[in-house]
């Protein structure tokens, strides 16, 4: 039988090319735009290096303060996390690190800006950092406030030029660092580990980094097991309804630990970051109802383009019906007629996808991206094509196989 129904869809397509060929570019164009898409947000927010563990990493990358007249929405501060964040119960290891911040360093007349990001030695063990040279600054280099550095393969290359970097000097920001490593270079869009420098927090230029609750650090805490995220989350929350806030005039602070996606959402302008609740759940609403917009235009065109090729066929439709073809059987040659063909647009969008995704990484438009097509793209590609075969196919096929033999003979339903 669905050696019949292939034989049957190839005939059929090569009958009306035309047609055949605007079906293929709705469906390959927007099947293009969704994966383009998909891979752009698998690659922000999959568990993959540095970030493998990342279903049992929860972080606090927005703190809110709320006073009666007024609000202060920032990263949040180190004192924040080193006096509500240590020793949370379920926690295997906590980081606290700085948000990146844009240095310079002249190799010869050329002045090269990097980004530089402070960690403590607990950074370099939830995180999973390929090294090809090197390794990590530990905790010791952090109490010693050591000048020691690691930096990005394409930081080397820009700061060095061919050759180990390993034992190397360079200036940035006015301090002379040592390398100790060398890492793969991160995308810009993985927002955790993403640097061209890391240094130990203690290189600050001062110590008055310290003393504030807000502004300019994040934090990340590694569970031992799933079953521990909602206790860290419900004892930080806790803590902070009892933090002592400093700041005159504000009386709240609100600065969850959430999962990556969570931590998006947060700082989305929909979000109600007064609340605890996790603003995931309006996130996936909204991306729901933004790509069921955006695919109900071509699903009608579709539909409109099926029903026109379908009831060309009308005369087809009444002879197989006169014959005793059951409504069903006629359904089904239908949908998967459709399925076929959107399937056969997936194809041509994947393969289309494949080649903006290339020019996106070689536009230097996002830094270090590495965007591309992998079995998790791939999977989302398929359903999205079955789904939209499935859709843009069925009613029109429903309304054909219940047609009347005699009306079905006669050219169609009467208008």
């Amino acid at each position: 039988m669905l050696k019949h129904y292939l034989t049957m869809t190839i005939a059929v397509l090569k009958r009306r090319p035309f047609y055949t060929a605007i079906s293929l570019f709705g469906i390959s164009f927007t099947l293009l735009v969704l994966m383009v898409v998909t891979a752009i947000a698998d690659h922000a927010l999959a568990p993959v290096a540095p970030e493998t563990r990342q279903p049992l990493m929860l972080g606090v990358h927005r703190a809110v303060m709320y006073g009666p007249d007024n609000m202060w929405s920032s990263e949040g501060g180190y004192q924040l996390f080193d006096r509500y964040a240590r020793k949370l119960p379920g926690v295997e290891r906590l980081t606290i690190y700085s948000s990146p911040a844009t240095v310079f360093t002249y190799h010869g007349a050329e002045r090269i800006a990097s980004e530089l990001k402070r960690t403590d030695g607990e950074f370099w063990k939830i995180l999973d950092f390929r090294f090809i040279e090197g390794g990590p600054y530990g905790q010791g280099d952090v109490d010693e406030a050591r000048f020691v550095a690691v930096i990005t393969a394409r930081t080397r290359d820009r700061l060095f030029g061919t050759g180990p970097a390993v034992g190397r000097t360079f200036e940035a920001d006015n301090q002379t660092y040592r390398v100790v490593g060398v890492v793969e270079n991160v995308s810009a869009v993985r927002m955790v580990p993403y640097a061209d420098i890391w240094a130990p927090l203690t290189t600050a230029k001062t110590d008055a980094y310290k003393r504030g609750l807000m502004g300019g650090f994040h934090a990340v805490a590694l569970a031992r097991q799933a079953s521990d995220l909602p206790i860290i989350r419900d004892e930080f929350n806790a803590r902070l309804a009892h933090a002592e806030l400093p700041e005159r005039g504000y009386d709240h602070l609100v600065a969850p630990f959430e999962s990556l996606y969570e931590g998006f959402a947060r700082d989305m302008p929909f979000a109600d970051r007064r609340s605890l609740d996790s603003q995931g759940p309006r996130m996936t609403l909204l991306i729901a109802a933004l790509g069921l917009l955006f695919i109900t235009l071509p699903t009608v065109n579709l539909i409109n383009v099926n029903i026109s090729r379908i009831l060309e066929r009308a005369s087809e439709i009444g002879v197989r019906k006169a014959f005793g073809a059951p409504t069903r059987t006629l359904i089904a040659q239908f949908v998967v007629e459709n399925v076929l063909l959107t399937l056969a647009g997936g194809v041509i969008g994947l393969l289309l996808s494949v080649f903006v995704l290339r020019a996106l990484n070689q536009s230097g438009l996002v830094p270090d991206a590495a965007f591309g097509v992998n079995l998790r793209v791939f999977a989302y590609a398929t359903a999205l094509a079955l789904a939209f075969g499935l859709i843009s196919g069925v009613y029109p096929a429903w309304r054909m196989a219940r047609l009347h033999p005699v009306e079905a003979l006669k050219g169609g339903p009467s208008r």
